[in-house]
């Protein structure tokens, strides 16, 4: 399955929250219960510097049988982003990685501090 591509705007200060629900091809939700996630942002695609990194085991990333994932970056975090990039969401069971989502994350400036 090719990963969906989906562009993220994170407002910088604020807690930014992100669900995204994951389907068979025939439409039906996902079962991601027993899966991990995890989503990294980088400045851009061959970068090795990161951004944000963030997976279900750190709790930043919840996954359930809805085939939902929801992304939570608190509000200390991303007031301390300087920057957008690209980023990508993948999931993995039994050593079976795939990615599901990609695109840009852009990065509004926090203007109150």
């Amino acid at each position: 399955m090719t990963a969906a591509t989906y562009n993220l705007t994170c407002e910088q200060g604020s807690t930014f929250v992100k669900k995204f629900t994951i389907t068979t091809s025939a439409g039906a939700a996902r079962d991601l219960s027993a899966h991990t996630a995890r989503m990294q942002v980088r400045p851009d695609v061959e970068s090795t510097t990161k951004i944000l990194d963030l997976t279900s085991s750190g709790g930043d990333i919840t996954v359930n049988s809805s085939g939902e994932i929801e992304v939570t970056v608190n509000a200390a975090s991303t007031a301390a982003l300087t920057q957008g990039g690209v980023y990508d969401v993948e999931i993995e069971l039994s050593s079976v990685v795939e990615r599901v989502i990609e695109g840009d994350f852009n990065l509004s400036k926090e203007v109150t501090r």
